[in-house]
């Protein structure tokens, strides 16, 4: 009688007084995975381990990540737009006061970062 492992086309090799099945994981193809895909991976491997490993086992991980890297850059790159927009933080009020435009925009960034890790990363 054949288990659903040999029925699927799997063999084992003898090793001793054991059978091991010889299995194979599908390597997944290479993709760039930027800061908010590793902030995403670190994220499942720390506190969703089963999702985590369901996706790296299934040779999805990556796919999922770069994904996700890349909906939270877009989203955070529209965020930083409409706030800055909204709180009047311009190429001028950068040429007449940079410190001021700095601390606005690092505040705006800041706040985009912490909209796209609550919306799409720590989920």
């Amino acid at each position: 009688m054949k288990n659903i492992y040999e029925e699927s086309v799997g063999t084992y090799t003898r090793q001793g007084d054991y059978e091991l099945p010889n299995l194979k994981v599908s390597l997944e193809k290479e993709i760039e995975i930027g800061v908010w895909g590793q902030r995403c991976r670190r994220y499942l491997k720390q506190y969703h381990r089963i999702r985590y490993y369901n996706l790296l086992t299934a040779g999805k991980l990556n796919g999922h990540l770069a994904e996700i890297d890349q909906q939270a850059e877009q989203l955070f790159q529209s965020l930083v737009s409409v706030l800055s927009e909204q709180e009047n933080v311009t190429e001028k009020l950068k040429a007449n006061r940079p410190m001021e435009w700095v601390q606005k925009m690092n505040s705006i960034r800041n706040r985009a970062a912490e909209i796209v890790n609550s919306e799409l990363i720590f989920i």
